[in-house]
């Protein structure tokens, strides 16, 4: 049932009625085609300003003007990672007047199944991880030179267009900082193996104790997989040790989430017993209580900025880059 007190959105029909010129007058001016006057299309473009009116994407595939089609692939296990990319992805892609297609991927998706879609149903393609360190996917995108680009991992193979952080120096900064609070035996919970970024933050993890003069006990590294619940049994296990750390780093948000549940569950105050931080500073960092000192990495905006970048690519001859994002440590209150 429609609204009675809700504002009327205008239409194309309402925008050429204000000008004075036919409804095909005015898409050719809203897709800057030839055979409109100067002066024709100032009247245009002025009653499109005084009526508010936003051309419908739908409604510009119908006249011909073909929407282009940006497709996010997803299979993290996260949803709190996937909301921050779809946000920033649809922002852009909403500003390009493009539409954003979220695929969900399996484990089990074969090269020749994405190959066909690259041909059939996409114009860009944004590629977060885990698939970014799918086996294949690099090469199937480099051979045709598809326009896409990857988010967030560490492989660096100069195949494809990248957007990511410095995981090393953002593993370091945060271990950093739990030793300047006076930490010494320092937890760490790994990530999934399968995902490049887990080896560099594992690295910046030993290499920010070894600077500190403080020895890498391999009994103190468990390992989780991205989820709430492999974070919590990781936890336990440190928690559990003959001499368990007095701080945990977890890499990232979801399973320092599930470190804080370990924490309550073996009866110790976050930070007065064990002082809890995380990466990537999604939306459960401050939805836990306390909440979580963390990484910063700045997913909504390089989601943003993978899309600005896919819609640049399409018939380019740019050369292949990396975009390095800034991170930052955010202290709150499980430190």
């Amino acid at each position: 049932m429609t609204n009675p007190d809700k504002p009327r959105r205008a239409t194309i029909v309402d925008v050429a009625k204000r000008a004075g010129v036919s409804t095909m007058t005015v898409t050719r001016v809203i897709h800057k085609r030839d055979k409109v006057s100067p002066s024709t299309r100032e009247t245009v473009e002025h009653a499109i300003t005084e009526l508010g009116y936003a051309p419908n994407l739908a409604a510009r595939a119908l006249v011909g003007s073909r929407v282009r089609r940006v497709c996010l692939l997803y299979g993290n296990p996260s949803s709190a990672y996937l909301g921050e990319l779809i946000l920033g992805a649809l922002k852009a892609t909403s500003e390009a007047e493009a539409n954003l297609i979220v695929e969900r991927v399996t484990p089990d998706l074969s090269m020749e199944d994405l190959a066909a879609k690259l041909d059939r149903d996409w114009d860009g393609l944004i590629v977060p991880p885990p698939m970014s360190d799918m086996a294949g996917i690099r090469e199937l995108i480099a051979q045709r030179s598809f326009p896409a680009v990857f988010l967030s991992s560490a492989a660096e193979t100069g195949q494809v267009n990248e957007i990511r952080i410095d995981d090393y120096k953002a593993a370091y900064d945060i271990v950093d900082l739990l030793i300047r609070k006076g930490h010494r035996r320092i937890g760490f919970i790994k990530g999934d193996p399968s995902q490049t970024v887990s080896e560099r933050r594992l690295a910046g993890y030993e290499d920010a104790l070894r600077d500190a003069g403080l020895a890498v006990d391999e009994a103190c590294i468990a390992f989780g997989s991205f989820t709430y619940r492999s974070g919590e049994q990781a936890a336990l296990a440190l928690c559990a040790l003959a001499r368990p750390p007095s701080a945990i780093f977890a890499s990232n948000d979801d399973m320092a989430a599930g470190a804080l549940a370990a924490a309550v569950k073996t009866g110790r105050e976050v930070p007065a017993d064990l002082a809890i931080a995380g990466f990537d500073d999604s939306p459960i960092a401050t939805t836990v209580a306390p909440s979580l000192t963390t990484v910063r990495q700045p997913v909504a905006e390089m989601a943003e900025r993978a899309v600005q970048l896919v819609l640049k690519l399409k018939g380019s001859q740019r050369p292949v880059q990396t975009i390095i994002a800034p991170h930052a440590v955010i202290e709150r209150e499980t430190t």
